[in-house]
């Protein structure tokens, strides 16, 4: 088989292969097990890959990779108009190789581990914030029912709970005050590990060159530069300043290029 190209739309357990030739005929179509996948690809002399599922992930891109294969990702979006019949994985996996063949087709840079594993880290940091912040608005819901009324932010509540707590002349009943009290200490942690994470997250950045130049930019702290970098992987993956914007969605992908220099600038 002279395979140039293939096509593999990306499941949780089951991948669908789609391979074709240099003249775009179909030569293979092929269901795989995830754990067969590395097998498959490492016995096939170096190809094209296109993988039509960015939540498969930049792993098994790096896994072809080192078996020599040149391995890109697509969104779903860009190969949904491709798909000729009824959406399933044979006619999607179809599709990837039918969507390759566009010249203006973009395509998604591959992360590395170190950009994959400090994003991660930016998730979880903004999952605790999230709780961070839903923890204080029901300390001060539950205090605003008692006629208490604390001023927005975390560090209102860390000053003027305890008081609350300590004033006998409130008549907030012994219950509430110990429900309060554990309320607080949880707030603290969660505080805590917010803090932690960043502190996780800043170093990564003084290890990064271009995480350092970033910062560089007025109103681009270190979370913000970390997180451009690490999601953008490889800059060089894209034409111009739109196509970041678009993929950082902060504009849409056929936006005047005015408006992204202005969300870039």
């Amino acid at each position: 088989m002279n395979i140039t190209a293939v096509g593999i739309d990306l499941a949780k357990n089951v991948f669908q292969v789609h391979a074709v030739d240099a003249r775009g005929k179909v030569v293979l179509r092929k269901q795989l097990r995830r754990a067969q996948v590395a097998g498959f690809f490492s016995n096939m002399p170096p190809c094209f890959n296109w993988h039509g599922s960015l939540r498969e992930r930049p792993p098994l891109g790096r896994t072809l990779g080192r078996f020599g294969h040149t391995v890109r990702l697509m969104a779903s979006q860009f190969v949904k108009p491709y798909v000729k019949t009824n959406k399933n994985d044979v006619a999607d996996a179809e599709a990837i190789c039918e969507a390759v063949g566009r010249h203006s087709m973009r395509f998604v840079p591959i992360k590395s581990v170190e950009q994959q594993a400090i994003l991660s880290v930016h998730r979880v940091r903004q999952g605790f914030v999230k709780a961070r912040t839903a923890q204080a608005n029901q300390i001060r819901g539950l205090l605003g029912e008692f006629g208490l009324v604390i001023p927005q932010g975390i560090y209102n509540i860390a000053k003027r709970v305890p008081e609350l707590l300590e004033d006998a002349s409130n008549e907030l009943p012994v219950p509430f005050r110990h429900l309060i009290e554990r309320l607080t200490q949880h707030l603290k942690e969660l505080d805590r590990q917010v803090k932690e994470f960043e502190k996780e997250i800043i170093e990564w950045h003084r290890s990064s060159e271009l995480s350092r130049k970033l910062e560089a930019i007025p109103g681009i702290g270190p979370l913000a530069a970390s997180a451009l970098v690490a999601s953008i992987a490889d800059a060089h993956s894209f034409n111009n300043g739109r196509q970041v914007s678009a993929w950082l969605g902060l504009v849409h992908a056929k936006a005047p290029a005015a408006a992204s220099q202005r969300c870039l600038g």
